[in-house]
């Protein structure tokens, strides 16, 4: 999982999207960068970090330009550097950069197509070099001096022929505009803002509305799933849809997890369906359990705050914080090997024993994906003095792998998976656990949506909406996720990965 922006602005635009990418820092802390055009010629500045440390003033000075993109990424276990840190740019046609959220399914068969036809040199194996290689060959076979906006219609027209998966991305042609696009799905997220000025309006694309708001842009609306919308260097933007067979499916996740409450996606707020989600939780507990002896309502910090408030409140049971939360230690699911993950849990939270003493606690998350993080925290419930600890999890339980840019566990790390409920109660060590339904998710996250949609929920039902992911591609994922690849690359590169900030039980995808 990424975050990406791209502005085009009527003065230098590099304060805003270093803005822009801090607010989007929850979406990827390995690596960061923007590039910039500026009469005709670009500046970069990318590198392995958060943003706060790859970019100095120095740096800011170089990045002149009243257009350009930004990045922040987070990386995959064999997927790491400064080389795959994006934007990444091709110098052919015109000059073409890209930052790119998401992961594309069939990129192994588009790597040797790129070659062997396309007669492209691809130096990662990131799958947004992929992506931006396919769409620079589509321009280049239009043969234009100078693209219009009708070539890069075409051009992303074709990218969706091409290339299946999840896609946002945010391509810029030096000296010429910037476009935004997502694939038919609509995977991932993308929307698009406009600010007046003084000379006219600023125009900017990115991940969540949060980064709009920031740098006081106003929401004009998401970008389309399949649809393009291109600005160019003047200010001038048109859109156009570029897929005649989209079909609108989010990945639910983002409002699960990913995305920041104060956020809009596709017209809902995320903070509107986390309190839904508390709510139909509550409904729940209420029909399965109608006496129960729940005293306090506790979350896990932090994205499960909001769902627990509600949770509380439709219970008619008090809420309480009961864990202190270090905010100077790293997430655990992305600590190299178990050890080094449960050792991490308790220097990361510290319980309250005052909220947890003789008390039947309900302590509350967004998520448990591998159960670790969630057994250790029940053991602190625990040895806080609490009598008993049930737990409840805002979605359902999570069973497969993610393909379209959630780096989960191997399948078989997964808790869930070929479990019942009453067995990851066990492994847990819960006096009662709880999951939301699947439906009761979904309503909570369609309600107030603008258009009629499914949802992206592989993780929950193992369909995958591209219907391309096929046992074997699935087996070749497993190899590459599970903790034991992972150590082995650990040993042979001396790479162990880099710490988030926000707690959490999912990594982020790497390419984008």
């Amino acid at each position: 999982m990424c975050g990406i922006v791209g502005i085009v602005g009527k003065s230098n635009v590099n304060l805003a999207l270093y803005d822009s990418l801090t607010v989007l820092q929850h979406r990827g802390q390995d690596a960061a960068g923007i590039m910039t055009s500026d009469k005709g010629k670009l500046n970069l500045r990318k590198d392995n970090g958060l943003v706060r440390d790859v970019f100095h003033t120095r740096h800011m000075k170089q990045l002149t330009g009243n257009m350009g993109i930004g990045h922040v990424r987070y990386p995959t276990a064999g997927s790491s550097g400064p080389a795959q840190a994006q934007p990444l740019y091709v110098n052919s046609p015109y000059g073409i950069s890209i930052a790119h959220n998401g992961n594309l399914t069939n990129s192994e068969d588009l790597s040797k197509d790129i070659y062997r036809d396309d007669l492209r040199h691809l130096n990662t194996d990131s799958d947004s070099e992929v992506l931006l290689n396919v769409f620079a060959h589509e321009l280049q076979v239009l043969n234009k001096i100078k693209p219009t906006a009708d070539d890069v219609f075409t051009a992303v027209s074709r990218v969706h022929k091409r290339c299946s998966g999840a896609y946002a991305a945010i391509a810029m042609l030096v000296g010429y505009g910037i476009v935004g696009f997502r694939d038919k799905y609509g995977i991932r997220p993308l929307v698009f803002g406009r600010k007046r000025v003084r000379k006219g309006y600023e125009y900017m694309l990115a991940s969540e509305s949060v980064a709009l708001d920031s740098q006081g842009f106003t929401l004009v609306r998401d970008v389309a799933p399949g649809e393009a919308i291109y600005i160019d260097q003047d200010g001038n933007y048109e859109a156009r849809m570029c897929s005649d067979d989209s079909k609108p499916t989010p990945c639910i996740f983002e409002h699960v997890y990913f995305a920041r409450p104060d956020s809009m996606i596709d017209g809902v707020s995320v903070y509107k369906s986390r309190l839904r989600m508390g709510e139909k939780l509550a409904g729940k507990i209420m029909r399965e359990r109608p006496d129960h002896d729940i005293d306090v309502v506790i979350p896990i910090p932090d994205t499960s705050r909001t769902a627990a408030v509600e949770l509380a409140n439709a219970l008619g049971v008090k809420f309480r914080e009961g864990f202190v939360k270090n905010r100077y230690i790293g997430r655990t699911f992305i600590m190299p090997g178990q050890s080094q993950r449960k050792k991490s849990v308790r220097q990361k939270l510290n319980a309250i024993p005052l909220e947890f003493q003789d008390k039947n606690v309900l302590l509350v998350d967004d998520s448990i994906v591998r159960g670790t993080t969630c057994k250790q925290i029940i053991e602190m419930a625990r040895d806080a003095g609490a009598r008993r600890v049930y737990f409840a999890s805002a979605s359902p339980p999570v069973k497969y792998p993610n393909v379209y840019g959630i780096d989960m566990p191997a399948v078989s790390e997964l808790i869930a998976h070929g479990k019942t409920v009453d067995e990851v109660q066990k492994q847990i060590g819960a006096d009662w656990l709880v999951y939301q339904d699947l439906e009761d998710l979904v309503a909570s996250c369609a309600e107030g949506s603008i258009l009629p949609m499914d949802f992206e929920c592989s993780v929950f039902n193992g369909v995958y909406v591209t219907r391309d992911v096929s046992e074997k591609y699935l087996a070749k994922l497993e190899a590459r996720r599970n903790d034991a690849a992972k150590k082995r690359k650990e040993r042979d590169t001396g790479d162990f990965g880099q710490s988030e900030e926000e707690e959490g039980q999912l990594a982020l995808h790497s390419n984008g």
